[in-house]
């Protein structure tokens, strides 16, 4: 399958020129989200900070995690798939194969040893990725959401590369990072521009509330966000890293509701330093309720300790919430890493 996007195939939202932009399309519009110089959310005050008082993190309680923990399930990769079908494999912590006929798409890559821009320090796996690098099938696709190292993972995407030179969607100012592991075909989007894969493959990034930084000097120099996949006629939403907020009713009511959506429900403790950045299960029930979804998976646990939950504590929470909103558990459900779910879409 083709996956060439030209100019031409991206969609801009409508969009307001900075003062003095007459000319160059590098410089980006200021706009509910970009002051010129950095971008920030909409839904939280414009001198919100994500760091402030995360020293006093250290002084929390803990919940256990273990140092390793074995892999419980074995990921099927599909030979064919009906038309209607989409196989969804969970990899690890917002890692997902999603494959429908004639496509494979992975999001946000990661299967480096530590999120972390160092190997000796820093969030460590516990389990080892639910799927093997080498075992891939042909990856056409990859959706990043934003550029924390637990999501844009550089020798990760540098292996993808060597043996896929797959196109790759990535949020506005992070081109030039990905570019540089040796990826080609690289779309920047802003958000609820859209990008049209194929004739029958649509990706449109939608907002979501969190930032971005790499290191100390860089924070909110590029965007974050969220994707929601128009696939064969079917709607698939990857919710990327997300606290809960209006979005996710806008994203339902400018982009549909989804078939399956994909919804963080880790690193949320303690919440007086989380809150903004990632949601608890029960605010991830209401993002499904909002959305619309019909079936919802949990992401964004169970591989690096980055926040101060016991590492099943989401798993348990989730089922507290979804029995205090009268939902079925079936309806929003966790993965264990390498299990594979195929849904069938009439």
């Amino acid at each position: 399958m083709s996956v060439d996007v030209g100019p031409s195939d991206v969609e801009h939202a409508p969009r307001r020129k900075a003062p003095g932009d007459v000319s160059s399309a590098s410089v980006r519009a200021i706009s509910d989200h970009f002051d010129g110089k950095r971008f920030y959310n909409p839904t939280l005050p414009k001198n919100f900070s994500a760091v402030t008082g995360a020293y006093k993190v250290i002084f929390e309680k803990r919940g256990w995690w273990p140092s390793f923990v074995r892999n419980e399930a074995l990921p099927r990769m599909p030979e064919t798939l009906g038309r209607s079908d989409i196989a969804v494999t969970f990899v690890n912590h917002a890692t997902f194969l999603i494959q429908a006929p004639g496509v494979n798409i992975l999001t946000d890559p990661v299967w480096s040893k530590r999120a972390s821009p160092f190997q000796w320090i820093g969030p460590r796996r516990v389990r080892q990725p639910g799927l093997k690098l080498e075992d891939l099938p042909n990856i056409d696709l990859i959706l990043i959401s934003n550029n924390h190292y637990d999501h844009l993972d550089i020798e990760a995407l540098k292996k993808l590369n060597e043996r896929f030179k797959p196109k790759v969607c990535v949020a506005e100012g992070d081109k030039e990072l990905v570019e540089s592991t040796g990826l080609r075909d690289v779309t920047e989007l802003d958000w609820w521009q859209g990008a049209q894969i194929s004739s029958q493959i649509k990706v449109t990034f939608a907002p979501t509330q969190h930032f971005s930084a790499r290191g100390l000097f860089d924070r909110q120099r590029s965007l974050w966000g969220s994707y929601m996949i128009r696939c064969l006629g079917h709607l698939i939403y990857f919710g990327g890293d997300s606290g809960y907020s209006t979005h996710f009713s806008e994203i339902k009511n400018r982009l549909g509701s989804p078939d399956v959506a994909f919804l963080g429900i880790g690193a949320y403790e303690p919440r007086w330093f989380m809150r903004p950045m990632h949601m608890n299960p029960a605010e991830a029930v209401k993002a499904h309720v909002d959305l619309g979804s019909k079936q919802s998976i949990g992401m964004h646990m169970g591989t690096f300790r980055m926040s101060t939950e016991a590492i099943d504590q989401p798993q348990v929470d989730l089922k507290m919430a979804l029995l205090k909103a009268g939902i079925p558990e079936s309806k929003f459900l966790t993965l264990h890493e390498g299990e594979t779910r195929i849904y069938g879409f009439d």
